[in-house]
Formats: C-alpha cells, sequence, structure tokens
C-alpha cells in the first residue's frame, strides 16, 4: 500500500512551491513521482499542429514532483502528517495518521 494516493492533498516540503498545498492528480510509483494540482509549474514550448489545428506558443503545465517531497495532511486535524498503517478487523490494511491515529 502507498504512502500517497491519487486525490490526496499533500503539503510540499522542498523546492520553490515550499509549504504550498495541492490536489495530486497521478502517481508515478516506479518513478516515484507525483503530478500534484498547480504545484511545480513550467512552460512548455508548443509547435503548431497542422493536423489537430492546434495553436503553437507556450504552454504553463505541471510538472512531476519527488514523492519524498510530499507529506499528507490530515482531514481530521487538517495538519501535515506522517502515515503509517494498520489492519482493521476484517483484515483490510488502511493508512493511519500518525497524529490523531484516525484513518485517512
Amino acid at each position: 500500500m502507498a504512502n500517497i494516493k491519487k486525490n490526496d492533498i499533500v503539503k510540499i516540503l522542498a523546492g520553490r512551491d515550499n509549504g504550498k498545498t495541492g490536489k495530486v492528480l497521478t502517481i508515478l510509483p516506479k518513478k516515484m513521482k507525483a503530478l500534484v494540482q498547480g504545484i511545480n509549474m513550467v512552460k512548455k514550448h508548443s509547435r503548431r499542429q497542422s493536423n489537430d489545428q492546434q495553436q503553437g506558443g507556450i504552454v504553463h503545465k505541471e510538472s512531476l514532483i519527488s514523492v519524498s517531497n510530499l507529506m499528507i495532511i490530515c482531514q481530521k486535524c487538517s495538519r501535515a502528517t506522517r502515515i503509517g498503517f494498520n489492519k482493521l478487523s476484517d483484515g483490510t490494511k488502511v493508512r493511519i495518521c500518525k497524529k490523531c491515529k484516525e484513518i485517512v
């Protein structure tokens, strides 16, 4: 089970966006990277596509960020926290907040 999943709200720990929060759009587990909404914005220069009638120019988009620079924000206590794991009585594995011990 992964510490950070899609649709989690995370806080950025390092880099130029340090301290900002955002929603995780995608996770690439093999690369240990994530795409966070509105974080690590880059400018991409795109060429005009003749077959799609797509306009060329400079596009602002999110870039990948390392998972080690992200920390989950707990919905219950609304603080950035580490994640622990517990097994419920029915045998399912769940993520818990290390600060308030609630299920994330």
